[in-house]
């Protein structure tokens, strides 16, 4: 029983500093510490899925959105925009209209899942792919379109680089 309590505990807590920095990420009105948010909720969230025995989307949830997204967004806000601050408020006047839109759809999106039929149905056995497995197939099978989209990433980056750079040669 305290092992439960305390994978409770765990659970919470990174769920809390995952919605935390979620709300932070929204919220902070320098754009580089609003990444630094997302980067710490994509971590978050890498933490939840790992504590959940799903190895693999945890790693690429490291991989894949802390490696690559956040990082690609910190390059583009460096090339392009800079780190100034907004001059006007990112809070709009209606937030309060807003909040109560945002919890009404929550709250009968979570009543129609809790009433719904699919949840009553018993959850079939859980395959049993390891991270190993997967790796190996990526590497085996689907070696090419890996390298396919690791190719069109690349090309997306330099594309992306260049456009920022001619904005910047032709505004001096």
């Amino acid at each position: 029983m305290p092992t439960d309590l305390n994978m409770s505990l765990v659970f919470v807590s990174i769920a809390l500093v995952t919605v935390a920095s979620a709300v932070a990420a929204m919220t902070l009105r320098n754009l580089v510490h609003c990444v630094l948010a997302l980067m710490l909720a994509f971590v978050g969230l890498a933490g939840l899925y790992l504590q959940l025995d799903a190895q693999f989307i945890g790693f690429a949830q490291i991989l894949v959105y802390i490696g690559a997204v956040a990082i690609l967004i910190v390059f583009a806000i460096l090339l392009t925009r800079g780190t100034e601050s907004p001059l006007q408020s990112i809070v709009s006047p209606s937030w309060a209209i807003s909040s109560v839109v945002s919890v009404a759809v929550f709250g009968v999106l979570a009543w129609t899942i809790r009433s719904s039929i699919a949840t009553r149905h018993p959850t079939p056995p859980q395959p049993e792919a390891t991270v190993k497995q997967i790796g190996n197939a990526l590497m085996s099978r689907f070696a090419i379109p890996l390298e396919v989209v690791g190719v069109l990433l690349t090309a997306a980056l330099v594309g992306a680089v260049t456009i920022a750079t001619q904005d910047k040669r032709e505004t001096k």
